[in-house]
């Protein structure tokens, strides 16, 4: 389980996009995806941070950063396996 998601924040996520019943795994899942992603980003950003010789990350490295993550993951998105 995510350290910084609550069950309750992705569940609300969830109804946001139009669930109505969430189930706790669901909820769960969606905190693991979401905290993975923004590891990913947060990696990006800080090798920028890095590249530019400098110690403070700002709000245009990550957006930058997640610019780059989530266009590469629309390029190797694939149907979800259901169990």
């Amino acid at each position: 389980m995510s350290e910084n998601l609550t069950i309750a924040q992705c569940e609300r996520i969830l109804r946001k996009a139009g669930s109505e019943r969430i189930g706790e795994d669901a909820a769960k899942e969606l905190a693991q995806v979401l905290e993975e992603i923004g590891t990913t980003i947060a990696w990006k950003a800080a090798e920028s941070v890095k590249l530019d010789r400098r110690v403070t990350m700002k709000r245009r490295d990550v957006a930058e950063a997640s610019e780059v993550i989530l266009a590469i993951t629309k390029l190797h998105a694939t149907p979800a396996k259901i169990s």
